[in-house]
């Protein structure tokens, strides 16, 4: 048991670094190169802002020791379901996943409904859904300040009716629903890719500028579809396994939260966290291409064709 739970506080502290460091160079990268002032890079600063804050808490919670008893009154009820229950962590991380949602359809519209996207994402509208990412993650989250009490300087997990009913739920709207959504969105917008790139076709030497700009347009549209789909993938490999873990936890199936399993499923969420970084660098040109103009002083050409237009490509 000791093992176990030693390894697992490696794991995390591990992660934690790594994920403080990778989403906080992600927001400086963004934020310091002016053609990345979009609205696709604005939902990824807000995704890495999301998982610095989860790998915080998660490199503090820990290694921060808890008080044994608890505190009586308030503070121990404070610490006990807010801190002790992990309330931050799996709130950031909640808030993460609407995010990812929120990003993918904003590639969708952008790509599928290009015409109207810009109707659906101004400025106000940007700022409304990032504002009800946070709002909804948080607010799903709160389950977990309802199940947890200090009784008697202990913080203890409670069992209340219809516990079972809400694990189901809690199951369909952080993981399922969200899972379906995103997947069903990238195969429209292949088709939607697959069907530009049969239009746009192998681009002769002495093609006209408009062409140049749709084939470039398009090969930009195309990488920063790859990498939000390779995102997209780690967070299912990533998530999967917990995700199923409880939900057969709440219909009664044993779970050894010291075992193998449990530790893999945990380890697997937090990698998640500091995953992001890593793609942008082997996979987004544009975060490539700004990191090395930030970084190495060198004059980079244009990022792409699509960069220099605020609202309506990425």
């Amino acid at each position: 048991m000791a093992e176990s739970i030693l390894l697992l506080r490696v794991i995390k502290t591990i992660v934690g670094f790594l994920g403080i460091f990778g989403n906080a160079l992600v927001c400086f990268v963004v934020f310091k190169t002016k053609a990345m002032h979009t609205t696709t890079n604005a939902f990824i600063f807000n995704q890495a802002v999301i998982d610095f804050m989860g790998s915080t808490m998660l490199l503090l919670g820990s290694n921060i020791p808890i008080p044994v008893p608890m505190p009586a009154g308030l503070p121990g009820d404070l610490l006990c379901k807010l801190w002790v229950s992990d309330f931050f962590l799996w709130a950031f991380l909640t808030v993460s996943t609407i995010n990812l949602v929120f990003l993918t359809f904003e590639r969708y519209f952008a790509i599928v409904f290009p015409f109207r996207y810009p109707i659906y994402y101004s400025r106000n509208k940007v700022v409304v859904m990032m504002t009800l990412t946070w709002c909804l993650g948080v607010f799903s989250s709160c389950y977990n300040i309802v199940i947890y009490a200090n009784i008697e300087g202990n913080c203890v997990s409670l069992t209340i009716p219809g516990a079972q009913a809400v694990g189901v739920i809690i199951f369909f709207l952080q993981y399922l629903i969200p899972v379906v959504a995103i997947l069903l969105a990238y195969v429209h917008i292949t088709v939607v890719l697959k069907r530009g790139a049969d239009r746009v076709g192998p681009q002769p030497t002495g093609q006209s500028v408009v062409e140049a700009l749709d084939a470039s347009l398009l090969r930009a549209r195309r990488n920063t579809f790859k990498t939000l789909l390779i995102v997209f993938i780690t967070y299912v490999v990533c998530w999967t396994m917990n995700s199923i873990i409880f939900f057969m936890f709440n219909f009664g199936y044993p779970l050894d939260f010291n075992g193998a399993l449990y530790i893999v499923s945990v380890a697997l969420v937090a990698i998640n966290s500091c995953a992001n970084p890593v793609i942008y660098a082997v996979k987004y040109r544009q975060f490539r291409q700004g990191f090395k103009k930030i970084f190495l002083r060198k004059e980079t050409n244009v990022l792409n064709s699509d960069a220099a237009r605020p609202v309506t490509v990425s």
